[in-house]
C-alpha cells in the first residue's frame, strides 16, 4: 500500500497537470484556426480587390474609345427622328454631285422589334451618270446610317435632257427613339410626310 500510494499520487499528478495543458491550449488552438480562417478571408478579399481594381483601371483606358463609339453610334442613329438634319444631309449630298434635281419625301417613323425606329424616304435625283454615282457614294457615305432598300434608273426625259437620268430610292434611316415619331419637328403628323425639293446649286 505504501509503494502503491506514491504512484497513485504522481498519476493523479500527471492527470491534473493533462488536463492543466489541455485547458491552457484549447483556447490558443481555437485561436490560431479562427485566425487562420480571418487571414484567408481576407487574402482572398485583397484578391477580389485587386481584380476589382485591375477592372476599373482597363475601364479608365477604355472610356475615350468607347465615348467616341457611343458619339458615332448617336451620329449614326440618332436618339430622335430629326428630319430637318436628314434633309439638309442629303441636300448636301446632292449639291456636292451636282445634280440637277433632287427631291426627298420622307416618311412617318415607325418603331421596329430591335429597339429602335425605322424612318422610310423617297429620294429622287436627276442628272448625269456621274452625279448619280457620286450620289450614291455619298449617300453611303453620310454621318447618319442609311439603307437603300430599293433602286430604279430611267432616261431623264424631256426636251433638253439628252443623257440625262432620273434615280428614284427607297432609303431607311433610324432612330433609337421607339416611340415612332418625337423630335421630328414639326411633327409626324405635320411635317413628317413633306417633300423638300432642292433645284441644281440649291
Amino acid at each position: 500500500m505504501n509503494r502503491r500510494g506514491p504512484i497513485v499520487a504522481g498519476v493523479a499528478v500527471a492527470v491534473l497537470a493533462a488536463l492543466a495543458v489541455l485547458l491552457l491550449l484549447l483556447p490558443k488552438v481555437r485561436q490560431v484556426g479562427e485566425a487562420r480562417e480571418e487571414l484567408a478571408a481576407a487574402q482572398e478579399q485583397e484578391q477580389s480587390l485587386q481584380n476589382q481594381l485591375r477592372a476599373l483601371q482597363e475601364a479608365r483606358e477604355e472610356a475615350p474609345r468607347v465615348r467616341d463609339a457611343i458619339r458615332r453610334l448617336e451620329t449614326q442613329v440618332p436618339p430622335t427622328a430629326d428630319l430637318p438634319g436628314m434633309i439638309r444631309l442629303l441636300a448636301g449630298a446632292a449639291d456636292r454631285a451636282a445634280v440637277d434635281f433632287f427631291s426627298v419625301a420622307p416618311g412617318t417613323p415607325t418603331a421596329a422589334e430591335a429597339g429602335f425606329s425605322v424612318v422610310p424616304a423617297q429620294i429622287q435625283v436627276t442628272g448625269g451618270y456621274f452625279s448619280l454615282d457620286e450620289f450614291l457614294y455619298r449617300l453611303e457615305t453620310l454621318p447618319r446610317a442609311a439603307k437603300v432598300t430599293s433602286l430604279q434608273i430611267s432616261p431623264g426625259g424631256g426636251e433638253g435632257t439628252a443623257g440625262q437620268l432620273s434615280m428614284q430610292l427607297s432609303v431607311e434611316f433610324y432612330t433609337t427613339d421607339t416611340s415612332a415619331g418625337p423630335g421630328s419637328a414639326p411633327g409626324p403628323s405635320e411635317g413628317a410626310a413633306a417633300a423638300a425639293t432642292v433645284p441644281a446649286g440649291g
